[in-house]
């Protein structure tokens, strides 16, 4: 991909690194990284499943404490929060990760540092690694003194993964409107940047009837499981497009128990995830299997015509799709900066992260990687963090924060 970063971006970042405290801050982060390993350490030991994310919140606010953030709180969804004061002249920025994982509370997490340099664990690198990052880019400010035009939330978000919908990072935005940029940190792979938002839908889909004996009533009345299973085969002959990238997934098929394996079951359940990169594919997707849903109920009653099945969708969450552009100033100097730390850029398609509600909702926002390497993220087995590189997510994050507030007299925002 042939990429060319402005002018103007790359003379910010320039002039930025020629300033001795954000020389220092940049260098004092990876000098400082066996302290943000101590503390992801430290914070991948307390279970934080999402919904479930109170004792890491609870860490995660007591660290900002003591590094001598302001204002510190868990808000009303469970996020943990600090500010790191400006000077007032201009508007707030976000840096967040969020600190949920995808693991079940009773999961055994035993962090081992292997002979190969990486640690490995539930949990380690998504989004311990993130949430851990938050605390080394604070103590570089907190060591240089550089005080940014506006002032920045540090933000440990909860349910971003799964049935979390993103709901910390929404509710967190619906609480500040005023916030000019977001720098997210999740996973790893610090050269991978995210300025897309993947959009998506998770509903439940529930089939009702009469229910009887699966002998007795048999052809007296029409089955709601099998209604289901009518709208499951239609859904899954759904042609979508590779680009934008579109996918949908029947994820959870409930229906009956094995003390009633001789029922008619008058219930049936499926759960549908739906996504796309862009909002029209998504929306058309979306009427197509809502019309499977209404089909198969329909061709379930008219083979039996005795009663008639029924059904109601919940939709847990929707999630806009939506892009920043690809020369957006926040987007260039998250380029800039990767190259400036000597890794090759490039940019993932679509965005399942935190960064997709402010891109919705017209904030510039970027997701970052806080390692340095990939690794196998949701797999209790084999997840893993390289240690040795970590400290480049922190730096690009801290220098893409300085960027987009900008320093007065020294530094202009490049928003």
């Amino acid at each position: 991909m042939d990429y060319q970063v402005s002018a103007k971006t790359q003379t910010a970042l320039d002039e930025a690194l020629k300033i001795a405290e954000i020389k220092k801050g940049v260098d004092f982060i990876k000098d400082d990284s066996q302290n943000t390993l101590k503390d992801q350490l430290e914070l991948v030991v307390i279970p934080a499943p999402t919904f479930q994310e109170e004792e890491r919140a609870k860490a995660v606010a007591e660290k900002f404490r003591k590094l001598g953030l302001e204002d510190v709180h868990i808000d009303g969804i469970g996020n943990a929060i600090g500010l790191y004061r400006g000077t007032g002249k201009g508007k707030p920025i976000v840096v967040e990760a969020h600190m949920d994982t995808v693991y079940p509370k009773d999961t055994v997490i035993n962090p081992v540092i292997g002979d190969d340099g990486f640690v490995r664990c539930p949990g380690i690198a998504d989004n311990t690694s993130g949430t851990a990052a938050l605390m080394g880019i604070i103590r570089a400010f907190k060591e240089t003194g550089i005080k940014l035009n506006g002032d920045i939330f540090f933000v440990g978000t909860v349910r971003e993964e799964g049935m979390g919908g993103f709901g910390g990072i929404e509710y967190f935005l619906g609480e500040h409107k005023d916030i000019a940029a977001c720098v997210c940190l999740d996973g790893v792979q610090v050269g991978k940047i995210t300025y897309q938002a993947t959009g998506m839908t998770t509903c439940m889909v529930n089939f009702y009837g009469i229910g009887g004996h699966a002998y007795g009533a048999f052809g007296k009345m029409a089955n709601p499981l099998h209604a289901a299973a009518r709208a499951v085969a239609k859904i899954a002959d759904i042609q979508v497009p590779a680009v934008p990238k579109t996918t949908y997934c029947v994820s959870n098929f409930h229906a009956g128990n094995d003390a009633g394996v001789h029922a008619i079951v008058p219930q049936a359940t499926i759960k549908i995830n739906m996504r796309s990169n862009q909002m029209e594919p998504l929306l058309k997707m979306k009427a197509e299997i809502y019309k499977a849903i209404e089909d198969g109920c329909r061709e379930e009653t008219e083979r039996w015509g005795k009663d008639t099945i029924t059904y109601d969708i919940h939709e847990y969450f929707n999630v806009p799709a939506g892009s920043l552009g690809l020369n957006d100033p926040i987007v260039e100097a998250a380029y800039a900066i990767t190259k400036f730390l000597g890794k090759e850029p490039s940019f993932n398609e679509g965005g399942p992260t935190d960064a997709a509600f402010p891109i919705c909702n017209g904030i510039p926002a970027v997701c970052l990687g806080s390692g340095d390497v990939e690794t196998n993220s949701h797999s209790a087995e084999n997840e893993r963090f390289p240690i040795d590189g970590m400290w480049r997510g922190p730096q690009a994050a801290f220098l893409l924060a300085i960027l987009c507030s900008g320093i007065d007299g020294k530094v202009e925002s490049i928003l």
